[in-house]
């Protein structure tokens, strides 16, 4: 293609300027560098693109056309400049969020409206877990950030910790657990365990309660609400283990009872986990940072947690 970008933004330069000297100023040219490159399109194509002696310039019908072909295309090309030097300085960019934690959502849209209002010029989607396998899509792309539970030192991920929690067992309040204290690995033997549907390796109720113990529980039943799982486990149908932050706002309800597992409780960490290459992007930091305020500011029984190695750094 002959024509170049520096030809329709000469064209516009005359069209605004209304004559050569002042377009030639305009572009930081010498006027007889910008004459000698109109010369070579009217040369190249046959055709006159302006008359020369007109005041104001007159375009001919060939100027015309690529003065359209200007205004079509060069505000395009500067709107896509500053895009790219925005995305360069991390103020805008992609933000596609994988989520593990199905119980996520009671922070995590609070926190997306108030990330929106600061972070305008950052595209947000957000992908449910269980359509993928997050980790492998995070590192081939699929996604940009992924909200988990597990650690794993991949050196191409960034792991940042947002919050510690508590896994609580929820029962029904006729239940016979519901009189105890707090359970051990064995009471959960003979129940039906509803939990979310993820393999029981990443969820903390197996991987640091009940594996650790030898135990397994008589049936596992797999439901992807929370407030579904909850009236399955009030009406006597299984029992659950789900974050204490999760089950605050069921605490009035009469039907449920909380208790706590094992004699230290069962803690779990949540983590943001990125590519490391886009670690220290500003609307990535900007997202940790709103998460985390939200997540304190709403969330009852959640613990910071400090994570050297595994920062970003």
């Amino acid at each position: 293609m002959y024509i170049q970008v520096n030809h329709l933004r000469s064209i516009l330069a005359l069209a605004e300027t209304g004559s050569l000297t002042a377009a030639a100023r305009q572009l930081h040219l010498t006027q007889s560098a910008l004459s000698h490159q109109l010369k070579g399109l009217e040369r190249h194509f046959g055709a006159k693109l302006f008359q020369r002696k007109s005041r104001p310039l007159q375009f001919s019908p060939a100027g015309e056309k690529l003065l359209a072909l200007a205004h079509a295309i060069v505000p395009r090309l500067q709107e896509c400049e500053y895009s790219l030097s925005r995305m360069a300085r991390g103020v805008a960019g992609r933000l596609h969020i994988g989520i593990e934690c199905h119980s996520c959502f009671q922070w995590l849209m609070p926190t997306l409206d108030l990330y929106r209002e600061s972070w305008p010029e950052v595209e947000l989607d957000l992908t449910l877990g269980h359509s993928f396998t997050p980790l492998p899509a995070l590192k081939s792309g699929r996604v940009d950030l992924v909200i988990s539970s597990d650690l794993l030192p991949e050196p191409a991920l960034a792991f940042q910790p947002l919050f510690g929690y508590e896994s609580w067992l929820a029962v029904s309040a006729d239940h016979p657990l519901a009189e105890k204290e707090r359970v051990c690995p064995r009471d959960l033997q003979p129940e039906t365990l509803i939990t979310y549907p993820v393999e029981q390796g990443r969820l903390d109720v197996f991987s640091r309660f009940l594996h650790p113990a030898g135990v397994q529980p008589a049936a596992v039943r797999h439901v992807e609400l929370t407030p579904m799982i909850l009236q399955l486990v009030a009406s006597g149908r299984g029992v659950t283990a789900l974050p204490g932050w999760a089950l605050d706002e069921y605490a009035g309800n009469p039907r449920l009872c909380f208790l706590p597992m094992g004699e230290q409780g069962v803690w779990g960490t949540l983590y943001v986990v990125m590519r490391r290459d886009d670690s220290e992007k500003p609307y990535m930091r900007g997202f940790i940072e709103q998460a985390r305020h939200t997540c304190f500011a709403r969330l009852p029984g959640i613990r910071k947690i400090d994570m050297p190695g595994f920062s970003g750094s």
